[in-house]
């Protein structure tokens, strides 16, 4: 049995229920065959997949809180510190009622090479809770998030972990939990970001994955040719990452004509009107069928469907595993030309390997959504020097950012003899800069 192999039959034997960490070392590791290949020998002696795959720590707790009926409720915590060979451990925190070990495992593996891609020195984490923000009170979640710092704190600091927003964690969560870090440890780091504006937060970093989405997309499409501008674009979810995808879409010219929700899907012909999703989604917090009050010639459908639409670009924003192999083999017949991942790992295996067999242009998350982490590594320069950088300044260094990875990602698929494949470009390039790293420190 070849070194890939054995790892990949490792991983599930060790950890047998945990199906997502299962397919996001299978999607890396396989691409990285012909690098490990090439320096089987070196990696066998130094077990440099077997510590690559097994998190430096995994933290796991309970959180007690009270609700407002003066119940006591209890969830669970957790903390992976996966890899911190190229800088201190970075990644969000997620809270929904799916969040298990499993999920916060492959955000964090995933993490380690998304955040090498960026150029910038951070390692790779992820943490969060089963905890469901939807429907609590402000002090419901206050009390939440007071008990989950009280004990997290002991992890994190700003050159240790430095988490950040994630699904269910937005600007008042981040708050709360900063407060609380604050009251706790008495001092004033940036050890989280995505932070209010007001205590040492980025501009920019609202807009980040959605923007960093869209300057990548757009120079996946140029390198091939092509230009993002006069495209349809379809897109799933309409959180963070899908309102300011929509937003950017639309300013570089292109007609975004689909967002999703848990519950189901607008198609808007005429475009999304960005404006009435983002009172909707940030301001009244409400679901997507509101949106045919702002719009009502727009079409509100229940459940899955939102990769039905006739569209050249397709920008999964939601969550993993969403686009399935039916979704890629309508997308592809409707003669959709480019895919690009602005969630974590929404496209299954199967789907990825039909997009690539059908020649579809396909920018995998680790690349693709880099931009919120890269924006949140940019906030956490910021405040090392206790300065605020203007919009323009961030908003040049992050499409400067995401053109460097489509580059790096290129160059090395075209390197590895695979040119087009971004998947294998983007997982052999994150890979070779922790990879060298790992080696240059010794065993640890």
């Amino acid at each position: 049995m070849d070194y890939i192999n054995e790892i990949l039959d490792m991983v599930i034997r060790k950890n047998p229920s945990e199906s997502e960490f299962h397919q996001a070392v299978k999607e890396v590791l396989e691409s990285l065959r012909p690098v490990v290949e090439a320096n089987e020998e070196k990696y066998r002696r130094e077990a440099l997949l077997e510590r690559l795959v097994e998190p430096d720590r995994q933290i796991k707790f309970k959180i007690p809180w009270v609700d407002d009926k003066g119940q006591v409720q209890v969830n669970i915590g957790y903390r992976v510190q996966f890899n911190n060979a190229i800088g201190p451990y970075k990644g969000g925190l997620r809270l929904h009622p799916s969040v298990n070990t499993g999920i916060i495992k492959f955000l964090g593996f995933e993490q380690t090479f998304k955040n090498s891609l960026t150029g910038l020195p951070i390692g790779g984490a992820k943490g969060g809770s089963d905890f469901d923000p939807k429907g609590k009170s402000d002090r419901e979640v206050l009390a939440f998030c007071k008990s989950f710092m009280t004990e997290l704190y002991k992890y994190i600091g700003a050159d240790t972990d430095v988490p950040a927003g994630d699904i269910g964690t937005g600007a008042r969560e981040i708050g709360y939990l900063y407060g609380q870090y604050k009251k706790i440890k008495g001092t004033y780091e940036g050890v989280l970001t995505g932070k209010g504006l007001t205590y040492g937060g980025s501009l920019v970093r609202t807009e980040a994955t959605g923007y960093g989405l869209l300057y990548l997309t757009d120079e996946m499409l140029k390198a091939n040719g092509h230009s993002i501008k006069g495209k349809r674009v379809a897109i799933s979810g309409s959180g963070n990452v899908a309102i300011y995808a929509a937003m950017k879409a639309e300013q570089l010219g292109a007609t975004v004509v689909t967002v999703s929700d848990s519950n189901g899907w607008i198609y808007d012909p005429e475009g999304i009107d960005v404006a009435a999703l983002k009172e909707i989604k940030e301001v009244k917090r409400e679901r997507l069928t509101e949106y045919l009050k702002y719009r009502p010639q727009a079409e509100y459908k229940e459940g899955r469907g939102v990769w039905s639409v006739k569209c050249d670009v397709a920008l999964p924003c939601a969550t993993q595993n969403e686009l399935h192999l039916e979704d890629a083999k309508v997308l592809v017949e409707n003669g959709c030309i480019a895919v690009a991942e602005g969630a974590n790992m929404p496209t299954t295996l199967e789907a990825t390997q039909f997009f690539l067999n059908n020649k579809v242009l396909f920018a995998p998350g680790k690349a693709a959504n880099a931009g919120g982490v890269a924006t949140s590594a940019l906030e956490m320069s910021q405040n090392s020097e206790r300065l605020s950088w203007p919009f323009e300044e961030v908003d040049k260094k992050l499409k400067q950012i995401m053109v460097n990875i489509f580059k790096n990602m290129s160059e090395a698929a075209k390197e590895y003899n695979a040119e087009g494949n971004y998947v294998l470009g983007a997982n052999i390039a994150g890979f070779l800069k922790v990879a060298d790293a790992m080696m240059a420190q010794g065993i640890w």
